[in-house]
């Protein structure tokens, strides 16, 4: 697998690993939540699995019956939980890394889920682009739960899994783009059936169903069974190469055939977000995509490297979710909330100077 490379770093935001796995002789989540005289083999499930991890006092568990509906909001928006974890929430539970615990100068968490779709599905995520650490990092993780819990596995068919689709593998590898160019200029249209064919989907940020909300797409392999793990990587890294590619070369384009236009565009936005008294979570998105396309077009000042900036703007987003602004507002009116991430996002960006 290529290592990272500079020029990635305006278009991929994340990375992802995803691991799902069920414990042999055990009935899947599904029939646990059917089965109301089953909810002991439920929790001793979550025993089994945080006995191990739990003890290398990297991780905190949160069983979601007991944990408080703003924790479990929090978690979501960080995508450390699924929306099938939470519909479980009696009988589920997640591990989270603890963010001290990880000695990296780039962001990295690892979340593992209890009786979701399967017994366990484990994530590795990692800012920027580095499918091959994430592998690296949650395969350590697999390796440590299986050497106390054996795991449903088939000679041929592989990992056993809930959903057929996860069968072979169960893994499954995803990056972040952030694609203004292609998607405003028109270029994503075959994009979706190209990637088709070679085993591969693309979707929003939020997943499957969701809106490409601040230019967003989840590039990841939809096959998992009949390929070894190392091709199903090299497949997503190759659509991604592919992809940030042809991202640089439209934002170039854009910027030499639609200055005039961009520079209103970009301006317009910079100016509400410095200016306006109210904002809400979309419209954030949205002017914050025009200024990340600002910023790697060169049209924002003196200052941080660039792929600093839109990184702190990225941050800035996932602190300013509903959850979070809910939080650091310490108010549930929406109006309080929007009014809060407004100012929030004026005073950071202050020292940002716009240069058409």
């Amino acid at each position: 697998m290529a290592e990272f490379k500079a020029e990635y770093e305006s278009v991929a935001v994340s990375s992802r690993i995803r691991l799902a796995r069920n414990l042999r002789d055990y009935p899947f989540p599904g029939r646990l939540m059917a089965d109301p005289h089953a909810k002991e083999q439920a929790s001793e499930i979550i025993r089994l699995i945080a006995a191990e991890l739990t003890s290398m006092g990297d991780f905190t568990l949160y069983s979601l019956s007991e944990t408080p509906p703003e924790v479990i909001s929090d978690l979501a928006e960080k995508k450390l939980i699924s929306r099938d974890l939470i519909r479980n929430r009696a009988i589920s539970a997640v591990l989270v890394s603890r963010e001290e615990k990880i000695a990296s100068p780039r962001d990295e968490r690892i979340s593992v889920m209890i009786n979701e779709e399967d017994h366990v599905r484990e994530q590795y995520f990692i800012k920027g682009y580095d499918l091959l650490r994430a592998y690296e990092r949650i395969s350590g993780i697999d390796d440590i739960i299986s050497d106390s819990v054996p795991f449903s596995y088939d000679s041929k068919l592989g990992y056993l899994t809930a959903c057929p689709s996860n069968v072979g593998t169960g893994l499954r590898a995803s990056v972040m783009l952030f694609l203004p160019a292609l998607s405003r200029r028109g270029k994503l249209r075959g994009v979706a059936s190209m990637l088709n064919r070679l085993g591969l989907t693309m979707r929003g940020a939020d997943g499957e169903g969701s809106g490409a909300e601040g230019e967003l797409f989840q590039i990841s392999n939809e096959v998992t069974l009949g390929l070894p793990e190392q091709e199903l990587l090299s497949a997503v890294e190759q659509a991604v190469g592919v992809l940030v590619k042809h991202e640089l070369l439209e934002r170039s384009r854009m910027k030499a055939e639609e200055n005039a236009a961009l520079i209103d565009r970009i301006g317009r936005s910079f100016g509400i977000l410095t200016h306006c008294a109210l904002l809400d979570e979309k419209e954030l998105a949205r002017r914050i995509a025009d200024l990340k396309l600002g910023i790697a077009l060169g049209y924002f000042g003196p200052g941080p490297e660039p792929d600093d900036r839109m990184e702190e703007l990225d941050g800035m987003l996932s602190r300013l979710s509903p959850a979070g602004v809910a939080r650091l507002a310490g108010s549930e009116s929406k109006e309080e909330q929007d009014a809060f991430r407004a100012a929030y996002v004026s005073r950071t960006l202050a020292g940002m100077t716009f240069i058409p």
